[in-house]
């Protein structure tokens, strides 16, 4: 199949770049990285998304060529769409990219639905960011250091810093290999981790107010509402992260992250250590991801939905 992308790539002349809504490190820095490259092949390109650039990926190279807002399709004979399990992830545009002639999908998600036939898709890998690399190195692609910027940047935000499961050999010898050809990891990871507005501190402060420790079954979780949002002055974005704060604390093996969107709806992200598998959890509520990271969205009282919740994953031990 690799052979089949690369065919496409040099064949193509104009390439729509996409992801999904709410943006995370590996979804912009992969499509930075195959932005990178079909530029430097000297082909047409434009990267779209929905949504807007969390700020503190704003400093990854060609970051500022990102649009938002998309005319005129048909010039496109090929689209990237990358990190997306399901073709409706990239937004309310997805029916009209889903006309473009071929449509390549790089993902590791293990919901993929097989949307595209021209795909690289592999549930193992530890995110489109080392699936990227891989392709890039099978075409021999030159590795510049704005190419290894941002798939380093893809690969430690989509593996905790190479701390989840999902950090293998082949992710840490990929890493190497971006840090030789340019990548900074002290700058990139302050840039990341280290680079947070007052307003996402003072969300994390009326979020731990939330907290929830159910050390007998295991489970954390934190709530992020609507108001916490408006008093604080954070958005959306700066609830990234904020999982991670339950499942640092000894004992707590499932961690979730409910934070309510403006339909009344919450979005829940999951996160797990060892071998309990919350993307089944997720499915069973529409949503997917991976083993030990998951999401999903459902309507309704947040009382409700945790009861559900914390009664599947309970039914799923």
């Amino acid at each position: 199949m690799i052979n089949k992308i690369i065919a496409t790539i040099n064949e193509g002349r104009s390439f729509l770049i996409t992801s999904h809504v709410k943006l995370d490190g590996d979804a912009l820095g992969s499509e930075l990285a195959i932005y990178c490259m079909l530029k430097n092949i000297r082909k047409k390109a434009l990267i779209y998304n929905e949504d807007d650039t969390p700020g503190h990926y704003a400093f990854l190279p060609a970051a500022g060529k990102i649009v938002h807002t998309l005319d005129n399709i048909s010039q496109f004979d090929v689209a990237f769409v990358l990190d997306c399990s399901e073709l409706e992830r990239v937004g309310d545009k997805a029916q009209e990219i889903g006309k473009i002639k071929k449509i390549i999908n790089i993902d590791h998600h293990i919901s993929n639905n097989g949307f595209s036939p021209l795909k690289l898709w592999d549930g193992r890998a530890s995110s489109t960011g080392e699936l990227i690399f891989c392709l890039f190195e099978q075409m021999k692609c030159k590795l510049t250091p704005d190419i290894c910027t941002n798939l380093y940047a893809a690969i430690l935000t989509d593996t905790g810093g190479f701390r989840y499961a999902n950090t293998t050999k082949d992710t840490l010898w990929a890493a190497g290999k971006l840090v030789a050809g340019g990548a900074d990891p002290q700058w990139i990871s302050e840039n990341i981790y280290e680079n947070d507005p007052p307003a996402k501190i003072k969300l994390l402060k009326k979020a731990l107010e939330t907290l929830s420790l159910d050390l007998p079954n295991q489970i954390g979780s934190l709530v992020v509402t609507r108001s916490a949002l408006r008093e604080t002055g954070a958005s959306y974005e700066h609830t990234e992260g904020l999982v991670e704060i339950p499942r640092s604390v000894k004992g707590i093996a499932v961690s979730i992250l409910y934070t309510q969107l403006e339909d009344n709806s919450y979005k829940l992200s999951m996160r797990s250590k060892g071998n309990f598998d919350v993307e089944k959890i997720a499915k069973k509520f529409g949503g997917g991801g991976h083993a030990n990271a998951a999401a999903c969205r459902i309507k309704g009282n947040i009382e409700t939905i945790k009861k559900d919740i914390l009664k599947a994953i309970n039914e799923a031990r």
